[in-house]
């Protein structure tokens, strides 16, 4: 099996110009009005004090009492965002220009540049046979730095993404954002995934490639499977994963999840996905 140093097609100026305008093109369109609380958070009113300022009364709450009230502001603190990566050898399946892989490690890139812009702690975690975990920093080159350890990564163990979900869920001490990247080939990932969402901002980001679907012709074929190095001998037309099955399960367990098909276009719908769900403005 070809290692990511083989097959990826960029090099190491190219790869973080694209991530850089992954992050500016998945920005576009997030950021909140600055007429809209000016990143204060309301909280509750009190009574006016000599020295508050005017602007800060609560009118409603002082025609209510008859006595003045201010309304009291908190900036809202950022979450620390975690990116789980899922670095299994399924991952390097590819019947098209990029693996799935190659393509998660990119989407990873380009979302947390795009959240150390909006001053939000970014950290990693892999998820397959080698260890790789880096707690949230606003340090540009922390995070440069496990993008390139990533790219260079030899995909040959099996995903081991539910023991690592589980394994992170207790050192998390304060509620955070997690994005997982995965093909989800772990039958342990969505017990994991829905005891993390009961406590944190969880987003699954799901990876197929089309020839996990089927090759949709007649006759056989002869593959290895990739984590477990199996020869197995299947109809040509037969899906190898169950992609609707999977959606079905996130769905049902309120976890919030987007579908990235290695051979269709995705950026617009994923910039629209984390706009509908305010994810880049927490």
């Amino acid at each position: 099996m070809p290692t990511l140093e083989q097959t990826d097609p960029l090099d190491s100026r190219q790869f973080v110009i694209a991530i850089k305008r992954l992050a500016d093109s998945l920005s576009y369109g997030t950021d909140r009005s600055p007429f809209l609380g000016s990143g204060l958070e309301y909280v509750q009113s009190r009574p006016y004090v000599p020295g508050d300022p005017v602007k800060t009364i609560d009118w409603r709450v002082t025609a209510r009492t008859g006595v003045p009230h201010v309304k009291i502001y908190e900036t809202p603190k950022q979450l620390p965002v975690w990116f789980v990566v899922d670095t299994s050898a399924s991952m390097t399946l590819s019947s098209t220009k990029l693996s799935k892989y190659q393509m998660a490690v990119q989407i990873a890139g380009g979302l947390a540049l795009a959240c150390l812009d909006r001053v939000s702690p970014v950290g990693m975690l892999s998820a397959g046979g080698r260890d790789l975990k880096v707690k949230p920093s606003l340090s540009r080159e922390t995070l440069l730095l496990w993008l390139h350890q990533l790219r260079h990564f030899n995909l040959i163990a099996e995903t081991r993404l539910g023991e690592k979900l589980l394994a992170l869920n207790p050192s998390l001490r304060e509620r955070s954002l997690i994005f997982v990247i995965s093909d989800l080939h772990d039958p342990g990932a969505i017990p994991a995934l829905k005891l993390l969402n009961a406590r944190h901002d969880l987003v699954t980001i799901l990876m197929r490639d089309p020839a996990e679907e089927g090759l949709g012709r007649a006759g056989y074929l002869r593959a290895r499977d990739a984590e477990s190095q199996r020869v197995v001998t299947a109809p040509a037309k037969q899906r190898f994963v169950a992609t609707e099955e999977t959606v079905a399960d996130l769905r049902g367990a309120s976890i919030d999840h987007f579908l990235v098909e290695t051979h269709r276009p995705f950026l617009a719908s994923l910039r629209l996905f984390l706009q509908s769900r305010n994810l880049l403005s927490r």
